[in-house]
């Protein structure tokens, strides 16, 4: 689904310094992840299913998600860590390992937003490996125009340009991800060094 960007009038007053612009709203995540959901649960057919969720993005979008997946399931995660403080995708630091066996099981492997490629490239190896029945996956923000790696998401929230978006889970430097929207950062707050988030 591609995406009508919103004016920037749409910014509610307390984000605007930070927020350029409204690309997806809160009206419009519900309607699409609604759908979405209705789509995998005609491929899955009612199967038991292990959704299995990259942390930390993925959060807002999953919880939505499942609760309109009308199907049996399971939940585990996976934590991945691809971003460093700048906008730029570094080393992929697996911080957390899939607890659930996965065996002759239907996997639904779920990300906030597929960019590059090179996250879900080295989580599938690591999926396939322990000998799913099937590997689905959803996204659900695509930026084709990022993409370095040939992957590609079975379902797909909306296809977006390539901005820099913050929301719904997505942060910058940690920031950002309790916005009930997806935004386009202003592109002056993710081009100031960024202070480290945690203990000195």
């Amino acid at each position: 689904m591609k995406v009508k960007p919103s004016s920037p009038s749409a910014v509610p007053p307390r984000w605007r310094k930070d927020v350029e612009r409204v690309l997806i709203s809160d009206a419009q995540l519900a309607r699409r992840v609604k759908t979405l959901a209705r789509e995998i649960e005609r491929d899955f057919k009612g199967r038991e299913t292990v959704v299995v969720s990259l942390l930390n993005g993925t959060v807002l979008f999953l919880a939505d998600l499942i609760r309109h997946l009308n199907l049996p399931l399971r939940l585990d995660f996976i934590g991945v860590s691809s971003y460093g403080l700048g906008t730029e995708s570094g080393d992929l630091v697996f911080t957390k390992e899939l607890r659930l066996d996965v065996r002759g099981r239907d996997v639904l492997l779920v990300d906030d937003i597929l960019d590059t490629g090179k996250t879900l490239s080295s989580v599938l190896p690591k999926l396939r490996a322990l000998k799913p029945r099937r590997i689905k996956t959803c996204v659900l923000l695509d930026k084709p125009e990022r993409r370095v790696k040939n992957i590609h998401a079975d379902y797909i929230g909306f296809s977006i340009p390539d901005v820099f978006v913050v929301g719904y889970g997505l942060d910058f430097a940690e920031r950002y991800r309790n916005l009930p929207f997806v935004g386009v950062l202003h592109p002056q707050i993710y081009k100031e060094p960024v202070q480290p988030v945690g203990p000195k």
